[in-house]
């Protein structure tokens, strides 16, 4: 173009944005049409020590910028050709002008140069984090310190697992987590024979902590085992020494302390409950619920309808509960000892089963079961006394199958010696034998019984006279 000169590369900005440092001018040459261009006035050089803007430039000098690029977003290379143009036509504002947008695109790029250590930053704890997390995961586990606090309960089940148990504990806040548990009683043998029941524990336990109570006797509440021959009131023993009857032995199972509070229930409350409770509503089979209603006293009504066992009482509950519970699970057991609807002792119903079932218990050893179960029943065919001294014993809560003359003569509905038949009751709790063989008792004819042996064995006899001869063979060897 006539009379212009060429771009100055002085104006001509650098491909990436960033301002160069300044050279010294050189010499003008020599313009041809000095009338025709206009010489741009140029900036005086940078003092000695002065910072060149880049990376820690000063801002200062690019303040009248500031409102104009507040909102830097990235968009100033869009606008690189107009710059481009104008700096081609007119030199002097080309210069000033690109000179503004290199130090606004420096501006926005510290901006970024910002806002991409945040990111990395981000990025790096988000790595870390999830890499924490990740050996946590996979290595580590949650841990509490210290014995912990309060009480809580918590039910372990036949058949859990270590694991099962720690997931238990995890869930009623007593361990951080179940590896914790499983961790620390890895090599505590005793934990492999926990038992089922309920364990009073302590909240936010450390793993070694929650292993060693749980593995210890004060942990385990609850636990109520009725072996067979209890009957519910305690039983007097010679020597004043007394064995606990299933009244005593519930309302010590029902004891512990939550919190500082006493959860027992009493023997006169268990009592009372039995006495004016609904037998329908405590679980009770319907085959059961007149002729035990009939018994002499109503705090005797479930007499025989526990079974023998081991319960777990839960702690708190109230005495309806733990009976409720009882006697829902005994009523499964005589099912599952056959004693059903359908299924009973020879002409009797399934009540009086139950009652052949506890005499039985109360009179042998198990290995003449049987043999007695067989007796009971030729007597009550040939309706013949039983005259059983378990039966005379049986309100007079003594426990020995001796008996007086004045206790024999005694009148009364469980005196077998002077009344013909069953009893009102069951006498005591049968086992699971006793039950079966009250329900199909062997073949024989035996009408007499008397223990002869110290070991508690029994002689058994069809005539009266060879019974009272093994009376005398039992007295010479000091059996009675």
């Amino acid at each position: 173009m006539d009379g212009s000169m060429p771009p100055d590369p002085r104006f001509a900005g650098p491909a990436n944005g960033a301002v160069p440092p300044r050279r010294r001018r050189p010499e003008p040459r020599p313009v041809e049409n000095p009338t025709d261009v206009i010489p741009a006035v140029a900036e005086p050089e940078p003092e000695h020590g002065t910072q060149i803007d880049g990376l820690f430039g000063d801002d200062d000098e690019y303040d009248e910028y500031e409102g104009e690029y507040e909102d830097y977003d990235g968009e100033y290379e869009e606008d690189d050709e107009a710059y481009e143009e104008e700096a081609e036509e007119q030199p002097g504002r080309g210069k000033k002008a690109k000179q503004g947008k290199n130090k606004a695109k420096g501006k926005g790029k510290k901006r970024k140069r910002a806002l991409g250590w945040v990111a990395a930053l981000t990025v790096l704890v988000l790595l870390a984090g999830g890499a924490w997390f990740g050996y946590q995961k996979i290595f580590g586990y949650a841990d509490y310190d210290g014995d912990g606090e309060g009480n809580t309960l918590v039910q372990v089940d036949d058949g859990d697992t270590t694991s099962a148990i720690g997931a238990k504990l995890t869930d009623a806040g007593v361990v951080a987590s179940a590896k914790a548990f499983v961790k620390a009683g890895a090599d505590n043998t005793a934990l492999n024979r926990i038992q089922h029941g309920y364990y009073v524990l302590k909240q936010h336990m450390s793993g070694q902590s929650a292993v060693a109570l749980i593995t210890s006797p004060a942990a385990l509440a609850g636990r109520l085992e009725i072996r067979p021959y209890t009957q519910f009131d305690d039983i007097k023993q010679p020597g004043g020494k007394v064995t606990p009857g299933v009244f005593s032995l519930m309302s010590k199972a029902s004891c512990a302390t939550l919190n500082g509070k006493s959860t027992c229930i009493s023997v006169d409350d268990l009592r009372k409950t039995v006495a004016e409770g609904d037998l329908k509503a405590f679980g009770v089979p319907d085959w059961a619920l007149e002729p035990a209603d009939k018994a002499l006293s109503k705090d005797k009504r479930l007499e025989g309808l526990i079974a023998a066992g081991v319960y777990d009482v839960k702690p708190g509950w109230t005495a309806t509960e733990l009976i409720t519970n009882l006697v829902h699970q005994s009523t499964d057991s005589f099912q599952a000892a056959g004693l059903t609807d359908q299924k009973t002792g020879p002409g009797m119903t399934p009540y009086q089963t139950l009652i052949i079932a506890s005499l039985v218990e109360r009179e042998a050893v198990k290995s003449d079961f049987g043999k007695i179960s067989r007796v009971i029943y030729n007597r009550l065919a040939q309706k013949v006394r039983l005259q059983l001294d378990s039966t005379v014993n049986y309100p007079l809560d003594r426990p020995t199958l001796k008996t007086s003359d004045e206790d024999r003569n005694r009148p009364g509905p469980y005196n077998t010696y002077t009344m013909t038949g069953l009893t009102p009751t069951p006498i005591a709790v049968p086992s699971t034998d006793a039950i079966k063989v009250a329900l199909d008792p062997p073949a024989g004819d035996w009408m007499y019984f008397v223990k002869c042996e110290t070991n508690g064995q029994s002689c058994f006899a069809v005539t009266y006279p060879d019974h009272q001869k093994n009376v005398h063979e039992a007295q010479a060897k000091g059996v009675f």
